[in-house]
């Protein structure tokens, strides 16, 4: 069963936007790939307060790409992962 999603997520110009930021483990995760479930294509950007090495497996496993995006270590150590299905 999926989690349901409740972190905060917005649409934006340049894609779906998830903070997981103030989430627990292993809340980030599971938000993330709730989210998932939802998006058919697009991009999806993370917004996360670490690097989240334990949920690159979980998308390569459900055809997902990743990329941590240049400004990954933006404003207050905020750490940011585009997510995108197919090819670029």
């Amino acid at each position: 069963m999926a989690a349901e999603l409740t972190a905060p997520h917005w649409q934006a110009s340049d894609g779906k936007h998830i903070d997981v930021r103030d989430l627990p483990p292993p809340e980030p995760m599971l938000q993330i790939l709730a989210l998932l479930e939802t998006v058919e294509t697009g991009d999806i950007i993370v917004h996360h307060h670490r690097e989240p090495i334990y949920l690159y497996p979980e998308l390569a496993e459900r055809g997902w790409n990743h990329e941590v995006m240049e400004d990954a270590l933006a404003e207050g150590g905020e750490f940011r992962l585009r997510i995108w299905r197919g090819s670029r």
